[in-house]
């Protein structure tokens, strides 16, 4: 039996287990990290989470570090915006700078963080405008902001209607349309021009959560599309059960591209712990 040191973060109420490994120093192989990942997230028998967030040693120069995340099921999830903005906050906690460049497999990203007010923005690679699916009767918007999106409208009361919520997600995400290898879905209410409701249902953690961040960014980016649909730079509020992000991107109808996008919003440390696997 060996013991874990972590630390639980949050980002607007999307939680994390979070493993320093820089240079090794959890003690634990990234492979063994990725073996324990259901139980340390299991909320009844481990730590509880909504995903696994491991910061490794780069072996590019030019970068800080190496994100690695998983669901709380184990799979790969590709990025996460909230658990990004969560790891970079620990890394110059933890003595890196306040401006991080790091990676998510192949992608690149750069963060800015404030450890004082616990505020980290994290800029996103360019997305390529969404597109337009059926499925079950219903339209549907597709993205990929850093990971597999679906995005669609509803009203205020039926956001509220959480029940509802998580069995059309669960139909959608397990449609045979869009797996594998899956997709997260997001159910959105527009306020005003900048301004949306967000639930989202995540896949590999199999139900609501309280955020999202790359589902903010798709959520973003398709109220745009629906409403707006023009050329210049945008900035949305997106409110979700756990606070409030801001998406800010810049938007050119001519290549039908999102580019300047940020992630914006709280990222806190919730307590340090220790665990024994």
């Amino acid at each position: 039996m060996k013991t874990l040191n972590f630390y639980k973060m949050e980002g607007t109420g999307n939680d994390f287990v979070v493993v320093n490994n820089l240079n090794g120093a959890s003690g634990f192989s990234l492979e063994e990290l990725i073996e324990i990942t259901p139980r340390l997230c299991d909320r009844r028998f481990g730590i509880g989470a909504d995903g696994l967030m491991v910061l490794e040693s780069s072996s590019d120069p030019d970068l800080d570090f190496t994100m690695v995340y998983r669901n709380a099921d184990g799979s790969d999830a590709g990025m996460c915006g909230n658990g990004s903005r969560c790891l970079s906050l620990l890394a110059t906690k933890l003595g890196m700078d306040t401006i991080l460049n790091f990676n998510v497999h192949d992608a690149k990203y750069l963060a800015e963080t404030d450890p004082y007010s616990g505020n980290v923005s994290v800029h996103f690679p360019d997305v390529k405008g969404p597109g337009h699916i059926r499925i079950d009767n219903k339209n549907i918007l597709q993205i990929h902001s850093g990971t597999e999106h679906v995005v669609l409208f509803e009203t205020s009361e039926k956001l509220k209607n959480e029940d509802l919520l998580i069995k059309e997600g669960r139909s959608i995400r397990q449609h045979t349309t869009l797996n594998p290898p899956g997709t997260n879905v997001n159910f959105v209410h527009v306020n005003s021009e900048n301004d949306i409701n967000l639930q989202t249902y995540e896949r590999g953690v199999e139900n609501l959560t309280l955020a999202c961040g790359t589902g903010a960014i798709a959520s973003a980016m398709a109220a745009h599309s629906e409403t707006i649909k023009k050329d210049g730079n945008f900035t949305f509020t997106v409110h979700v059960k756990g606070g409030e992000l801001q998406v800010l991107f810049s938007y050119n109808t001519q290549t039908d591209t999102y580019t300047n996008v940020i992630l914006a919003g709280p990222a806190h440390i919730a307590f340090k712990g220790t665990i024994e696997v």
